[in-house]
């Protein structure tokens, strides 16, 4: 039978490659063992899951990863929101636990990050900026934004009613993809500092199709289960494309180049304005 012969085709091309001593064969195994090694090691930098520290990681190139961590957090948040709905608790008070445990999970690193591009950015004079972004202190610009961004999220959580279930996965990821281009795409402003790692290990050609696969998946299920919604998916996706590309261009001619702020920045920017759009749009729709 033809399914037949091509599963005893694919096993045996599977165990010829298993025993080969050919280099090319060798890396073609052992590169999902990095991708795996990759994507721990972003869910450990990028959030404060509990993971092991002795499986093994690697955090070089672990930027490509960053959308999907986003679509994680997303979906753990989704749960969430449907458990402590499930215990009816009220929406006011569901909306802002989740909020509390989205910062939680980031660890508020993408929020810091927010706070000082705006400290920076409140700066008349372009040459101080970088210098008071790099002060760990939180200057009254960066307090007003930490207020702004989470207290969007919290009034946007509770206008959602279209698929909420999907929408926080896409905001979280649409985010993070815009953090990806800006490194892949825009220099780099500081020669050392967390954003540093990952612009030198970049692979400006192909990190960012990682994320946009994924997030494109994650669309095409949502279309699947809710085909009623199709309209609002597209308006959605498209939205949140555009949005993470312009946060990042404004922050680059703003700054001329970006660091570990403003990456962080696009992330928290492209979460709150694709919410914004997400229940404005239910309102056409």
């Amino acid at each position: 039978m033809p399914f037949l012969a091509a599963v005893k085709a694919v096993l045996g091309f599977l165990i010829k490659m298993s025993f080969s001593d050919d280099p090319a064969h060798t890396q073609t195994l052992s590169r999902p063992l990095q991708w795996g090694k990759q994507l721990m090691g972003a869910v450990t930098f990028y959030t404060q899951m509990p993971i092991p520290h002795h499986w093994p990681m690697s955090f070089e190139g672990i930027a490509r990863f960053a959308p999907l961590v986003g679509i994680g957090i997303g979906l753990l948040l989704a749960a969430a929101d449907w458990g402590l709905a499930t215990v009816a608790m009220p929406l006011a008070t569901r909306c802002a636990l989740l909020v509390a445990l989205w910062l939680w999970l980031t660890g508020g690193l993408h929020l810091d990050g927010a706070m000082d591009t705006a400290d920076g950015l409140a700066v008349p004079d372009p040459a101080r900026r970088l210098d008071v972004m790099a002060d760990s202190r939180a200057g009254a610009f960066g307090a007003m934004i930490a207020v702004v961004v989470l207290g969007l999220k919290t009034l946007c959580l509770m206008d959602l009613e279209t698929l909420r279930w999907v929408g926080l996965p896409l905001a979280a990821g649409w985010g993070r993809w815009g953090q990806v281009v800006a490194i892949a795409r825009y220099p780099y402003l500081r020669a050392e500092g967390k954003g540093a790692l990952h612009k030198a290990h970049a692979h400006p050609v192909t990190d960012w199709l990682w994320g946009f696969m994924a997030l494109m998946g994650l669309v095409g299920i949502a279309w699947a289960l809710a085909p009623t919604a199709g309209i609002w998916l597209l308006a959605v996706t498209v939205s949140g494309g555009l949005i993470a590309l312009a946060v990042g261009a404004w922050l680059q001619w703003q700054l001329g180049g970006h660091t570990g702020d403003t990456y962080g920045a696009i992330v928290e920017w492209t979460e709150v304005l694709l919410l914004c759009g997400m229940v404005t749009l239910q309102q056409w729709m």
